[in-house]
């Protein structure tokens, strides 16, 4: 008994200060783009065409990197500035995947196996194309639904703005002031201390569920699954990336460890692991209502099940392994 809440404990601290850091970092990159973004800067550089927009915002993690842990408060404030919420979910979704630190990380775990540029290939890109499917399905519920898609704390500003009472004798308000420096910094703070009080509720449950699964889900079992039924090993290293709730940027040198498992098996946990997992899925509902929630993990669930069935019936086609290994092809 004594063990079990200790592996509970250790886990539960595992995650959280693994996610902390991130979250700190993503709080104050949100504070900064609050004060010093100008309202709708980005969009005017956006093509007009929705699905070129959609794929420039699925490399946004390139000009703003950021894990999976601080990424949703840096997503609801570029939303806030304007941003379209199909490319804001473009963004959220392949961000953690598609940013130098990450590409880095997923190279240096996987370079003693030599999957190196397989891994990092393929985890890049399938999860542009997740992210930017998911991002046209999100479109069309906003052309049908708007912004009673979204939580008032996500509702962009230029829409609040609009709202307040017009200027008296029909004459334009005079521009504000600028702000001094510190007072600056000061907003800088204030916004920052706002979203990191606001996500960290949801941090802390997602990191309880996380430590209960970890403790009753162990490696041995899954690598044991993968080799009796291939298959089946996809959907449950997906599952096993919704209740680990890992950092993108460490997780995959746990997807390394598996030694065992098919290559389609990994790619599905490095996918949709930084997508989808407990504590994202609370995060979201500070930004989203429940039916653009449900529109995303259906998308996410679904788009990487296909493309990774999908990746392991062409390796199975041409005879490759999937596994560690400088030869990765079976003999006929």
């Amino acid at each position: 008994m004594q063990a079990s809440i200790l592996d509970f404990l250790i886990n539960f601290s595992g995650v959280l200060w693994q996610a902390m850091p991130f979250i700190v970092l993503g709080a104050v990159i949100a504070g900064i783009l609050e004060e010093f973004l100008p309202q709708d800067f980005i969009t005017k550089l956006l093509p007009k065409a929705v699905v070129p927009a959609v794929m420039i915002g699925a490399v946004l993690g390139l000009l703003f990197p950021m894990c999976e842990c601080g990424i949703v408060v840096v997503m609801r404030r570029l939303l806030r500035k304007g941003l379209p919420l199909s490319c804001c979910i473009a963004y959220m979704l392949a961000g953690p995947i598609i940013n130098g630190v990450v590409i880095g990380s997923t190279w240096i775990a996987f370079q003693p196996h030599n999957l190196a540029p397989e891994m990092v290939g393929l985890r890049v890109g399938l999860g542009f194309a997740v992210a930017v499917v998911t991002g046209l399905v999100v479109h069309l519920q906003w052309r049908k639904h708007g912004n009673a898609l979204l939580t008032p704390l996500a509702i962009p500003q230029s829409l609040t703005q609009a709202d307040a009472p017009p200027a008296q004798n029909g004459s334009a308000s005079p521009a504000p002031p600028q702000p001094a420096l510190f007072d600056r910094v000061g907003n800088i703070s204030a916004t920052a201390l706002h979203d990191f009080v606001d996500i960290m509720v949801f941090l802390i449950l997602g990191s309880v569920l996380a430590a209960l699964a970890r403790s009753y889900i162990t490696p041995e079992e899954i690598e044991a699954l993968s080799r009796d039924q291939a298959f089946l090993a996809i959907p449950v290293m997906m599952l096993l990336a919704l209740l680990m709730c890992l950092c993108s940027e460490a997780d995959a040198f746990v997807a390394a460890s598996f030694t065992k498992l098919h290559l389609s098996g990994k790619v599905a946990f490095l996918v949709f692991g930084p997508m989808l997992d407990i504590k994202l899925i609370l995060m979201y509902t500070r930004v989203f209502k429940l039916r653009l929630i449900v529109t995303i993990i259906i998308s996410v669930v679904i788009l990487t099940l296909v493309l990774c069935v999908a990746l392991h019936l062409v390796y199975q086609a041409q005879g490759w392994t999937g596994l560690p290994g400088k030869v990765t092809v079976t003999p006929k």
